[in-house]
């Protein structure tokens, strides 16, 4: 089977989020409580947020479950779920966190595993048959480690379970390219950083030409 790889927009900016949408540069868009307090928005504003980017085409459309008790968790990513059926639903990978998603997972939910920072939790949420998970990859450089290696070697270790590392986190587009050689294929990123991947220099020159030599022969 052919290698598949997706883009997702990692933010709640409408506007950027819509422009990657109507390109098609993207599959999906991802969240988090984080990233919508960044853009003025919260839990409230997600009933509107995942009617918008459906219209707008996004095949998957990630929010984040909260609760201080696998209870509360569960009452709200079941609010998540009731939006559509491209709603995935995040849960962080603490023990409150996995319980909800062994849960979700029963009930044929599409969850993914948030904030995975070792190769044990990754291994632990494959064997739920959660959908996706994510180790930011910004984060494990900050905290001095090898990133890279470190989700190469989550990728690795749970290659054909049914479980997908979606890798967040990436401030570059060399980021997207270390983690692709090591066998990563999803991947979430801020708008700036998917539209760097997209532009080189010398790509715009060319082009540039190409649309002066049209117009000598017009």
């Amino acid at each position: 089977m052919p290698r598949e790889i997706r883009f997702y927009a990692d933010s709640a900016v409408l506007t950027e989020v819509g422009e990657l949408l109507a390109d098609g540069l993207v599959h999906g868009v991802t969240t988090n409580p984080t990233i919508l307090e960044r853009a003025e928005r919260g839990v409230r504003d997600i009933p509107a947020l995942y009617a918008r980017w459906e219209g707008e085409g996004a095949e998957e459309i990630f929010f984040q479950a909260w609760g201080e008790s696998k209870t509360e968790m569960l009452r709200n990513a079941h609010s998540i779920l009731t939006l559509g059926s491209r709603a995935v639903v995040k849960v962080p990978a603490t023990r409150i966190g996995f319980a909800a998603a062994s849960t979700l997972v029963a009930e044929g939910a599409s969850v993914l595993v948030t904030a995975v920072y070792s190769q044990a939790q990754a291994l632990a949420a494959a064997s739920m048959g959660v959908r996706y998970v994510a180790p930011y990859l910004g984060r494990l450089k900050d905290a001095g480690r090898d990133g890279v290696a470190e989700i190469a070697a989550m990728q690795q270790l749970i290659a054909g379970t049914g479980t997908e590392v979606l890798a967040a986190s990436l401030r570059t587009p060399a980021d997207i390219i270390d983690l692709a050689a090591a066998g990563v294929s999803y991947f979430t990123a801020a708008p700036a950083v998917i539209l760097a991947a997209l532009q080189s220099d010398v790509s715009d020159r060319s082009a540039e030409e190409f649309e002066a030599a049209v117009r000598r022969g017009l």
